[in-house]
C-alpha cells in the first residue's frame, strides 16, 4: 500500500493503495483492480457477512475514486488534509486533521451513504492523534470492508496485534477483504492487545472454470 509521509491517519490514497503523486491513470487502475475483487458476481454464493463486507468495500472504493479521480476534488482534499499547501505543491502532512465534523472534507460525497463512509473514516483521525506516549487504551475502528493490507497499516498505528483467520479454503493470491473482527468496532482495547480479523479471499477457479467454494 502507498504510504503518505510519516504522519498518522488513513487517507483515500491508503484505501486505493496509491501515492499522493499518482497519475489519474494509476488511480483508475488501482480502483479497477480492487473493485474487481469484490464484484457482486465474485461474491455470489458467499456467506452473508462476506456479501455485506464486499458491498461496503465497493462503497468505500467508489468514495475514494470520487475524490482522487476528479482533479478539483483531489486538489481540495490534498489541501484539506495537509498534503498540499494553498497555491503550492504536495507536501508531507505533519498529522491527519482531527476534525470529523468539518465540512472541509465533503469533496465527492453525496447522500447518506457517502456521509456515513466519510464520517467513519475521518473518526479514525481522533483515535490516531499523536500522544506523548502510547495511550493505555484505543478505540477499535470498524475495519469491515477494508482490504487486509489497509487493515494492517491502520491497526499497526493503533498498536494492535492482528491475528488473521482465513475464511477461504482455496484463496486466490490477492489482497483479502476484512469481513469481521473481534473485539468489535468501538470497543476499547489495550495498546498492544490482539485483534482477530476474519479475512475473505476470492476462491480460485477449477480447471473447468467453476469457482471452488469452501
Amino acid at each position: 500500500m502507498g504510504q503518505v509521509g510519516n504522519g498518522p491517519g488513513i487517507t483515500w490514497y491508503d484505501v486505493l493503495g496509491v501515492l499522493p503523486g499518482a497519475s489519474a491513470e494509476q488511480v483508475q487502475r488501482q480502483y479497477e483492480l480492487k473493485a474487481g475483487l469484490v464484484r457482486p458476481e465474485i461474491v455470489a454464493g458467499a456467506a452473508s457477512p462476506v456479501v455485506a463486507a464486499a458491498g461496503r468495500a465497493r462503497d468505500i472504493l467508489d468514495a475514494a475514486s470520487g475524490v482522487l479521480a476528479d482533479p478539483v476534488n483531489r486538489a481540495r482534499y490534498d489541501e484539506a488534509v495537509g498534503m498540499r499547501r494553498s497555491g503550492g505543491g504536495l507536501t508531507r502532512p505533519p498529522s491527519f486533521p482531527s476534525e470529523p465534523a468539518t465540512d472541509r472534507f465533503d469533496a465527492g460525497f453525496t447522500g447518506k451513504a457517502g456521509e456515513e463512509l466519510l464520517g467513519g473514516l475521518l473518526m479514525l483521525t481522533d483515535w490516531l492523534t499523536p500522544h506523548p506516549g502510547p495511550p493505555r487504551k484505543v478505540a477499535v475502528p470498524d475495519l469491515r470492508g477494508l482490504f487486509y493490507s489497509v487493515c494492517l497499516g491502520l491497526t499497526g498505528k493503533l498498536g494492535l496485534r492482528v491475528t488473521a483467520v482465513r475464511l477461504t479454503e482455496h484463496p486466490m493470491p490477492v489482497d483479502g477483504l476484512v469481513v469481521d473482527h473481534s473485539p468489535r468496532a468501538a470497543a476499547r482495547a489495550r495498546w498492544g492487545s490482539a485483534l482477530t480479523v476474519q479475512v475473505w479471499h476470492p476462491p480460485v477457479r477449477s480447471p473447468g472454470g467453476s469457482t471452488r467454494r469452501d
